[in-house]
């Protein structure tokens, strides 16, 4: 399986990124590697995590109140959010379910 963002997931992963970083040197660089292992156990796993939709998860990050939003077409993973879980829960659902 191949792991792709959307546009606006990439930039909420680097603002929490840089969020982090700015928080703690080398907070970022864990919250990036968190991600990073998220992101192995769904290609391992996709349909493992919580369905927030008919086509859509949530995979939850550990140490981070974060969670990770995909859904599965074919071969690939598209990831629609990177979200805070204590924000504003839906303000995802406008976005497509997959890159144009």
């Amino acid at each position: 399986m191949t792991v792709r963002f959307l546009v606006e997931a990439e930039v909420e992963l680097d603002d929490a990124i840089v969020y982090y970083e700015a928080q703690l040197a080398g907070l970022g660089v864990e919250f990036a590697a968190e991600i990073r292992a998220g992101l192995a156990r769904i290609e391992e796993f996709p349909d493992a995590w919580q369905l927030l939709g008919r086509r859509v998860r949530r995979y939850r990050v550990n140490r981070f109140p974060y969670g990770i939003v995909y859904t599965i077409h074919g071969d690939d993973i598209f990831v629609v959010a990177v979200m805070h879980l204590h924000r504003k829960p839906d303000y995802w659902q406008t976005r497509a379910t997959e890159p144009e």
